[in-house]
């Protein structure tokens, strides 16, 4: 073991470890993270990194805040751990109800899970359950193309991106898609889903409310995404907003649904919840959709279980990550990210070679003028350009974005601009 622990990290994790979104023929070996504070990683040699994309949206208060461990170091030494059927806890009973100071109106019941796919996974159950329970059949989902909501067999089959999910496709249940909405074809995109409608039995339609992560940091229009809600609440569909990427304040406000006048029935949160901290998802719904199971029927209730569900730990990471969201110095962070991104956006559309430069609250996004694979050798290419300068950005395909930790600071925000311009230019 001690000849083991004087080998580097990555001659150790070679021997044993499998890594996600990673071909090993090809890949180069992962990089040892050692420390991490701030919007700041160290590796095992001592070089710093910039965290542009806040560890995939979820360190958004910063890597190892002292606000979060306080709190889970004070709550794993009160409970650590019990099964959330039969029983409940301080953390998740107080978690649920600063859930329901900030989520839309609408939403009433709270539902624990452990990552966002099964977040996703839990919502599309209950809106399948949901009609099952009424007597009506109801097996078709609705999503947007190029949609992404994780990947279990529910949030996958979701999904629109064949790179992931291509080898699979056999086996999902059956979805129909829709473009998303623009200012362009917002008409048409109504009448395509008032189509889709009338020819299938139709439980919910499923969204990413006006960002499409994972597609490339794709927007669209809040008035289009508004008037399919609609059109799916006068028709008896159940609504789900993926918020796992957008919620707690990306978007410029609490939640992506909040640009939204019809709210969703269902909301799947993960990610920033918990900050990083801990493994925590939630799926929330309305009133409606939690009485849809109440029964003398034991088989209609929802008998859809995690073990670590409401994990103390996770809810306390989560308690205090709200608490620092709806802080005015994060407040602040957020609003002066935005005004850095908007300047910045306006110096890289001068730039041939920046293509539909885009800003939505702390989301910085644009593509690049030379198409490339999603994981291709190009894009590789420009990874590692990145990496090894110090920056930890994940390009999709040619679309370069920015998904910065609340806590960055003007100096680090404008070395990760520097840095984008050597690429365009």
């Amino acid at each position: 073991m001690q000849k083991n622990l004087k080998m580097n990290l990555q001659d150790r994790d070679r021997k044993h470890i499998w890594h996600p979104l990673t071909q090993h023929q090809t890949a180069k070996d992962p990089i040892g993270i050692v420390k991490a504070k701030g919007a700041l990683l160290w590796d095992e040699n001592g070089k710093e990194y910039i965290d542009g994309i806040a560890s995939w949206y979820t360190t958004m208060y910063g890597h190892c805040n002292d606000h979060i461990i306080a709190a889970v170091s004070e709550q794993m030494q009160t409970l650590d751990f019990t099964m959330f059927t039969g029983f409940t806890h301080e953390p998740a009973v107080r978690l649920s109800e600063k859930l329901m100071e900030i989520l839309p109106e609408n939403q009433a019941k709270i539902f624990f899970n452990d990552n966002g796919s099964t977040a996703v996974e839990a919502a599309i159950k209950m809106a399948l359950q949901f009609f099952h329970n009424r007597g009506e059949r109801r097996d078709t989902l609705i999503a947007f193309e190029d949609g992404f909501h994780g990947d279990t067999f529910g949030a996958m089959s979701a999904s629109g991106i064949s790179s992931y999910n291509g080898p699979f496709e056999d086996f999902l249940l059956k979805v129909v898609r829709l473009p998303v909405p623009q200012e362009h074809n917002k008409d048409r995109v109504l009448a395509l889903l008032k189509t889709l409608l009338q020819q299938h039995q139709c439980a919910a339609f499923i969204f990413e409310p006006l960002v499409q992560g994972a597609a490339g940091m794709k927007f669209h229009d809040a008035g289009g995404l508004d008037a399919l809600i609609q059109l799916c609440k006068e028709t008896n569909v159940l609504t789900i907003a993926d918020e796992i990427m957008t919620g707690f304040g990306k978007t410029g406000r609490n939640f992506a649904s909040d640009f939204l006048a019809h709210k969703p029935d269902i909301m799947c949160l993960s990610k920033a919840l918990t900050a990083g901290m801990f493994p925590l998802s939630i799926t929330s719904c309305s009133q409606d959709v939690f009485e849809g199971f109440l029964s003398e029927a034991p088989s209609k209730g929802f008998f859809h279980a995690h073990t670590f569900s409401a994990h103390p730990l996770g809810c306390a990471a989560a308690i205090a990550g709200i608490d620092l969201m709806l802080s005015k110095g994060m407040q602040e962070n957020q609003a002066r990210i935005k005004l850095s991104h908007e300047h910045f956006a306006k110096v890289l559309s001068t730039r041939p070679k920046a293509l539909n430069v885009r800003v939505k609250g702390v989301i910085l996004a644009f593509e690049l003028d030379n198409a490339m694979d999603r994981y291709g050798s190009q894009r590789n290419q420009l990874y590692q350009f990145f990496i090894d300068k110090g920056f930890i950005l994940r390009p999709l395909g040619n679309t370069i974005y920015l998904l910065p930790p609340y806590v960055i600071t003007n100096k680090e925000l404008n070395k990760l601009y520097d840095t984008i311009l050597e690429v365009v230019n």
